[in-house]
């Protein structure tokens, strides 16, 4: 009998090809039958056919796929399912993202992706969390056994509410963790291979390279020698100094953390943008050009594939072959990390075979570690009590925390602030009171 692996967002064609793509490249996985749900039924048929040339050049065509669009047809999608995968986008880049951005600037609140921590990261969560809830109701009438993947942010939050409040057997997937410590060491110039070992621990976007080791030797002092003595690679000049202030590397990219700590996008301190090479409203740009070059990368995306770096293929094969796979995952704490909240979502390693997915104890991070990721979930706990309680005041609470937000705004402007949020977004989420 085939696998059946249901992708919920299937428009997201670039990801749906880095993880179905990938299945069709493991021959383990056997026969495979592919479930696409999308709101929008071009994008849904755009994913369509470019996975179908995909299986004609690797499967011989053998991949059963169908496409399903709109609420309706999601219990067909869903039944029987073995493995749900989630990349869903609520409210898009338009209106939702650019309102995301456009409220925050009015008040001088400045942001780069704004879909993880912040205002833009919270109201994101807000009209996110009851969608992500029907598929919850849904997977529990249709495939209640399905293995559910999620990469949509935000991450700690979305995945967090999904352990604490629903059934659902699922665990939350990112490349940042696994691009890390290469990204790190190309930029000082040294050699990656398969020798390189390295231990990694903490929350989505913001997790730590707690070890980089090879033959047993530590190779952080040779790594933090060259960042100052050749200087941070541009691109990546955020987070080689929040190594150098606070001992270690963090996983997300220097645009994502510039925005998750109070120290870079300082309207007292200007120069500190180009000091640090802070691409601010990088996220609108970045949906305007992959809108812009979808058309263009069609044909390339319909017609090749090559193994990605993504997780998902790797873990479903794990499963249906018990052959044991680690990985960096998202769940709930439970003490996996002794020095965070224990109903935190924290990110940590994990190993999945034919017995499901069992992360791994960490024990304490260093305390000044544990500390800047206190000060993000604050944000994500108070967020999903949010969207449990429709309290405002729950909102304002979450945004008032937020490190970035907190250091530029007063009180009052962040409640001004949030209520404008509330009233632009009023058709994408329930109603808070």
């Amino acid at each position: 009998m085939a696998t059946k692996i249901t992708f919920l967002g299937a428009g997201s064609s670039v990801f749906v090809r880095n993880v179905l793509g990938d299945c069709m490249l493991h021959p383990d996985m056997g026969d495979l039958e592919f479930a696409l749900y999308d709101i929008d039924p071009v994008r849904d048929q755009d994913s369509y056919a470019m996975l179908q040339a995909i299986n004609n050049k690797f499967r011989q065509g053998k991949v059963v796929i169908k496409k399903y669009v709109g609420l309706t047809e999601l219990p067909e999608a869903l039944t029987g399912a073995d493995f749900v995968i989630n990349a869903i986008q609520v409210g898009g880049y338009e209106p939702c993202t650019v309102t995301d951005f456009e409220i925050p600037k009015k008040y001088g609140l400045r942001q780069t992706i704004a879909d993880t921590l912040g205002v833009g990261g919270v109201f994101r969560a807000l009209r996110t969390i009851p969608v992500m809830q029907t598929f919850a109701d849904y997977i529990g009438k249709y495939c209640p056994n399905a293995i559910f993947l999620n990469y949509t942010n935000p991450m700690g939050i979305l995945t967090g509410y999904m352990l604490r409040y629903t059934d659902v057997n699922l665990v939350g997937l990112c490349h940042s963790v696994q691009v890390a410590v290469p990204k790190l060491m190309a930029g000082v110039g040294m050699d990656y291979d398969d020798t390189i070992q390295w231990k990694i621990a903490g929350i989505n976007h913001m997790a730590w390279v707690l070890e980089i080791t090879k033959g047993g030797k530590d190779l952080y002092p040779e790594i933090k020698r060259r960042s100052l003595e050749q200087g941070a690679p541009a691109e990546d000049r955020v987070r080689h100094e929040i190594m150098h202030k606070f001992g270690y590397y963090v996983t997300e990219s220097s645009e994502h953390n510039a925005e998750y700590m109070p120290y870079f996008i300082k309207d007292k301190y200007p120069e500190l943008i180009d000091r640090f090479n802070i691409p601010l409203d990088e996220y609108p740009r970045r949906c305007i050009r992959h809108i812009d070059e979808w058309a263009e990368m069609r044909e390339k995306l319909i017609n090749s594939h090559e193994q990605s770096k993504e997780y998902a293929a790797y873990i479903m094969e794990s499963v249906l072959t018990n052959k044991a796979f680690k990985f960096g995952g998202n769940v709930i704490n439970n003490g996996l990390i002794s020095n965070l909240p224990p109903e935190a979502c924290v990110e940590v390693p994990c190993i999945s075979d034919a017995s499901g997915i069992t992360p791994c104890y960490v024990g304490r991070l260093p305390e000044q570690l544990a500390a800047l990721n206190r000060t993000n979930l604050n944000v994500q706990l108070l967020t999903i009590e949010a969207a449990r309680t429709l309290k405002k005041e729950t909102v304002y609470h979450a945004v008032m925390l937020d490190p970035h937000t907190s250091a530029e705004l007063t009180m009052d402007e962040i409640i001004s602030m949030c209520d404008e949020m509330f009233e632009a977004h009023k058709d994408w989420m329930p109603q808070y009171k």
